[in-house]
């Protein structure tokens, strides 16, 4: 049965994935120590350089798509739900069954690089709201982009996305548009 949300938010040329606070939080205690009990976390992924950069040049562009020195995640801590704080932004939901969810916790879970302890690497300051960023598992390059990484934590959650055909936000949109999953509700018992 399908009963847990899950949204992608466009940023534009960016997607970010939406996912319940305590499944984060249980995977990966940091969190609850730095945000506390978020209802929500948006997760996006991207190269280190360009994705913290105060100011975006071609250089910087160049530099993610063909020699990323690495992956970084951003976290932010959403205490509204996203329809809410994301006001004006193209977001799309479905809806994965508890198994479904937990493959897509381990999927991010294992998207934070560890040090020798197993903690994750960060946290340095975010971008926006309550965030923070960490350092991610992955490169990053043309052809494994942050909307690449979403359609492959999608994937991991059971949808049927291809990620080697998700290279921008509007397809990753799209894709969800198309295929959104309805969550299911516990049938009720009418013989009482």
């Amino acid at each position: 049965m399908r009963g847990h949300t899950v949204s992608v938010v466009s940023h534009g040329w960016h997607t970010g994935l939406i996912i319940p606070g305590p499944v984060l939080n249980r995977a990966i205690p940091e969190l609850r120590a730095r945000f506390g009990d978020p209802a929500h976390y948006e997760v996006g992924w991207g190269d280190k350089g360009f994705y913290q950069a105060q100011e975006i040049t071609s250089g910087l562009t160049l530099r993610a798509m063909f020699q990323s020195e690495g992956a970084v995640l951003h976290i932010v801590a959403l205490s509204d739900p996203p329809e809410t704080y994301f006001r004006g932004e193209p977001l799309r939901s479905t809806c994965v069954s508890d198994q479904e969810l937990k493959s897509l916790e381990t999927f991010v879970a294992n998207s934070f690089s560890r040090d020798r302890d197993g903690a994750v690497a960060g946290p340095r300051a975010g971008i926006y709201g309550d965030s923070a960023f960490y350092d991610g598992e992955g490169r990053y390059h043309l052809f494994n982009t942050c909307n690449k990484w979403t359609a492959k934590a999608l994937r991991s959650a059971g949808l049927e996305i291809r990620p080697m055909l998700k290279l921008t936000a509007g397809s990753v949109m799209g894709y969800l548009e198309r295929h959104r999953r309805s969550c299911a509700t516990e049938p009720r018992d009418e013989s009482r």
